[in-house]
């Protein structure tokens, strides 16, 4: 190949791969795209090793990195084996290239291409349990059960009596249940007649009647 053409199709080769992996991360099946990705890997490889590029020692690295995540989408961990996996593949990726500025150019760009036909395509594969761990999907919405505080909106002009001394936090009796209340700065005594003026989520302030 010529010194124009290579690059290119090394980065080819390697989105495959990328594509690929990320496919399987996704789906956690053994389905077409695993294939294409292993011959993609042994294109690349094999020409790598002929032309004397890679020993056994790159090889095996990446091979590593493909094994933890195999394990990793077969057993329940917690995700360090993945980790562990894409780092020795990538490590295995560039010292096959050279281990220099030119092969972290390559890697990228066939990480951008892989990255970009993925996201094209995410939606319509289905998801495995490793993409579910690393993924969060539930947002945490009122509609879910989810609330910051509990909003008191709904106090805002009523009257209470202060059960405690507001210094200026205390309690107020309204509509015979105790309200945890903040006056608007000032010392109110235990007994006072207050009315709320607005509230903040949990925060209730009230006034001095």
């Amino acid at each position: 190949m010529g010194e124009v053409t290579m690059p290119a199709i090394q980065v080819l080769l390697l989105a495959i791969m990328f594509l690929a992996i990320l496919v399987e991360i996704k789906t956690g099946g053994m389905g077409g795209g695993i294939m294409m990705g292993i011959i993609a890997a042994g294109v690349f490889w094999g020409s790598q090793y002929v032309q004397g590029l890679v020993d056994l020692y790159q090889i095996a690295i990446f091979l590593v990195g493909i094994l933890c995540l195999i394990v990793e989408m077969l057993m329940p961990t917690v995700g360090l084996l993945a980790g562990v996996g894409v780092a020795a593949m990538l490590y295995g990726v560039v010292m096959a290239l050279g281990g220099d500025s030119h092969a972290l150019v390559i890697l990228g760009a066939s990480l951008v291409l892989a990255v970009i036909v993925f996201a094209l395509i995410v939606q319509k594969l289905p998801s495995s349990r490793l993409w579910n761990k690393v993924v969060l999907h539930d947002r945490s919405t009122s509609k879910r059960g989810f609330v910051s505080a509990e909003t008191k909106a709904d106090l805002v002009g009523k009257e209470g009596t202060v059960l405690t001394e507001l210094r200026p936090a205390g309690s107020v009796l309204i509509d015979g249940a105790p309200v945890d209340v903040v006056s608007e700065g000032t010392f109110i005594k235990k007994g006072e007649r207050v009315k709320v003026i607005s509230t903040n989520g949990a925060r209730v302030v009230v006034r001095k009647i």
